[in-house]
């Protein structure tokens, strides 16, 4: 389980979480999103008394979110939020709760702004996501999928859509740092940032952040590993919109100046899409050569839509033969370095400048593991090249864990340190 460090000022609140969904309880899909929930949860300082897991059964959904309701101080609801007739969690809670199923416009609006482009029947059916029992708000007005929370005896309850993704980011950047601030009020001026920091372990963030903590008890600072990120979330709190805002506004610009360079972007922000977006922005392009990540950075960065503005290409040149054959590597290099090495890395780039009409060319070369490894150059052991107009430059990197996750590590090196250099900034410290 990833460790994480929150600062509260309260005591450990009691929670619960409930799984709905038939797909749960009929195995077809794993029930990933409450062990997600569970160890964040116990992470930020709470006690998870009980974990369920039930069908689409609107009676039964009642029935087990009263019972949380009496023995715990908090309740995840996870699932049962979409816009198909299988979905009831919403109808569940009103009937359970005594809260009368209301229209909320403005979360009509904001589904159809997201759901412009769809079928006229696929609209309709949308508007099911804006009935929500009465009391409900928003957890995140800005995001595209559904999640609300309401108030019941004082007790907050959570409701996050059962899509693993959708409810893994409203969790860590809304009900954790709003838990973090609970206090058994309704009604409090919340304001929060995720920042999303790439490069530094969260030990390290959390000593450039330490002179923040505990010096204002309206500022809440909470670290969260997102492998293989780490995002830093600033909660703070007002009794007043003004109040709140002059808050933020103080403690976001320290927050972002501890961690200067290291922050790449905020919120829903990914680092491939900062790189895009530095590449549009400069009117230039990028191709990529790599080993030992297989052709994840090339896939990452086509995660990105309008991707091919910027992204020409790549080539997985695996062996040494097609490193050869394929980016003109000398094979004297290979010889000599290994390919495994500096060398190997920057001609490996260099050739892809070569092949492609492009302004940069990123390369990565190295040893995943678990094998290979050798005394001079262990397992996670990885050279990176970057080849631009005016010059080429190569890294070394030792990375630890298995090797998937040394293929993550790289290839989330790879995109920053191309970032770093878009950007005109040193890479910290990883020049050979």
């Amino acid at each position: 389980m990833a460790k994480f460090f929150s600062f509260f000022y309260g005591a450990i609140m009691l929670g619960e979480i409930i799984a709905i969904g038939d797909e749960l309880t009929s195995g077809r899909v794993l029930n990933t999103t409450s062990y997600f929930a569970a160890s964040h949860l116990f992470a930020a300082g709470h006690e998870i008394l009980a974990m369920t897991t039930i069908g689409d059964e609107p009676e039964l959904i009642g029935r087990t979110l009263q019972r949380a309701l009496q023995r715990a101080d908090f309740v995840i609801v996870t699932g049962g939020l979409g816009p198909t007739t299988d979905d009831l969690t919403n109808a569940a809670v009103s009937s359970a709760l005594a809260r009368p199923a209301t229209f909320y416009p403005e979360i009509f609006k904001k589904i159809q702004t997201y759901g412009k482009n769809l079928p006229a029947g696929q609209q309709l059916s949308l508007e099911k996501l804006a009935w929500l029992p009465a009391g409900a708000h928003a957890l995140h007005t800005e995001a595209k999928m559904s999640g609300y929370f309401l108030v019941q005896d004082g007790k907050p309850i959570f409701f996050l859509p059962g899509v693993p993704q959708e409810m893994k980011d409203l969790l860590l950047e809304t009900v954790l740092t709003r838990l973090a601030v609970w206090e058994g009020e309704e009604v409090r001026q919340v304001r929060q940032r995720v920042y999303r920091v790439v490069g530094l372990p969260e030990s390290e963030i959390n000593r450039k952040l330490a002179h923040l903590e505990g010096r204002d008890p309206r500022v809440r600072i909470g670290y969260y590993p997102v492998f293989p990120e780490v995002h830093v979330s600033l909660t703070v709190t007002g009794g007043t919109s003004r109040e709140a805002e002059a808050a933020m506004q103080k403690y976001a610009a320290q927050v972002a100046a501890a961690l200067g360079d290291y922050c790449y972007g905020f919120g829903g922000d990914t680092l491939e899409d900062v790189v895009g977006a530095l590449l549009i922005e400069r009117g230039q392009t990028v191709a990529v050569a790599e080993s030992c990540t297989g052709g994840l950075i090339g896939h990452t960065l086509t995660k990105t839509a309008g991707s091919s503005a910027y992204f020409f290409g790549g080539v997985v040149a695996y062996s040494d033969a097609l490193k050869e054959r394929l980016l003109g590597v000398n094979r004297e290099i290979i010889l000599r370095a290994g390919a495994v090495s500096a060398e190997t890395a920057r001609a490996m780039a260099e050739g892809m400048r070569r092949v492609t009409p492009v302004d940069h060319a990123l390369a990565v070369t190295g040893i995943a593991g678990p094998a290979g490894g050798t005394e001079e150059k262990p397992v996670g052991t990885v050279y990176f090249g970057l080849a631009s107009p005016d010059k080429t430059l190569t890294f070394l990197c030792h990375f630890s864990g298995d090797r998937g996750q040394v293929q993550a590590r790289a290839c989330q090196t790879a995109l920053d340190l191309l970032r770093r250099h878009l950007l005109g900034l040193e890479n910290g410290g990883r020049t050979v």
